[in-house]
């Protein structure tokens, strides 16, 4: 062991400390600090730098600097969302709708299964990130249907709403209100729809309030 330290130019004393405690209490720590890091970051939609990062910690009561967080995030790849590139033609268009926004903030429900309001987030665990679906019902704001999954994909949403139908079994057709994600504009998604009688409505892009009831279950 010795003759091999020697070839890799590591003392012998060092090796053997590192057999006992592998990591250092600050590599310890970097790693716990990333978790708060990664999970600010990506509550921002994986637009914060490390500035703005560093104050969501300090906000949480964490005394780390600045430059620590910057190299946390360089280390873990984790960067800011620096912008798109400009157009190299004029007059870019109205965007794409894929749905109307039929519930226009209209939260007070009458009648349940009229409205349905659904969207996805995201949970830290101790083996990497979970991610919940959520149905509820305007009516009454009861979860109606909901689906966990490792993947945040089109099949985590329609699982929730699969739930939901199977639960409440609607006799009429029902409005399913989302964000413009991209779990919500596939094929497949829309294809579920209208097979059992849901009429989709989406928020406008950009624009949380529209989704509001959804939003604050979470």
């Amino acid at each position: 062991m010795r003759r091999l330290c020697k070839m890799m130019g590591v003392h012998p004393s060092g090796f053997y400390a590192w057999c006992v405690q592998p990591e250092s209490k600050r590599a310890k720590e970097d790693k716990r600090l990333l978790g708060h890091i990664k999970q600010s970051w990506l509550e921002s939609g994986a637009v914060y730098g490390y500035r703005k990062v560093s104050d969501d910690l300090r906000a949480l009561g964490e005394r780390c600097g600045i430059n620590r967080v910057h190299r946390i995030m360089r280390s873990a790849g984790l960067r800011s969302q620096t912008g798109y590139g400009k157009r190299k033609w004029k007059g870019g268009g109205m965007p794409s709708v894929v749905a109307p926004n039929h519930l226009q903030r209209q939260f007070n429900v009458l009648e349940p299964n009229r409205v349905w309001v659904t969207d996805i987030t995201y949970i830290r665990t101790h083996e990497g990130w979970l991610y919940l679906a959520v149905v509820l019902d305007l009516f009454s704001r009861q979860v109606v249907g909901w689906s966990m999954s490792s993947r945040i994909d089109t099949e985590l949403a329609m699982n929730a709403l699969l739930m939901a139908v199977w639960r409440r079994k609607p006799a009429a057709p029902v409005m399913v209100h989302s964000d413009q994600g991209s779990q919500f504009t596939s094929k497949d998604w829309r294809d579920f729809l209208t097979a059992h009688r849901l009429e989709p409505s989406m928020s406008r892009r950009g624009n949380c309030h529209d989704n509001a009831v959804a939003e604050s279950f979470f």
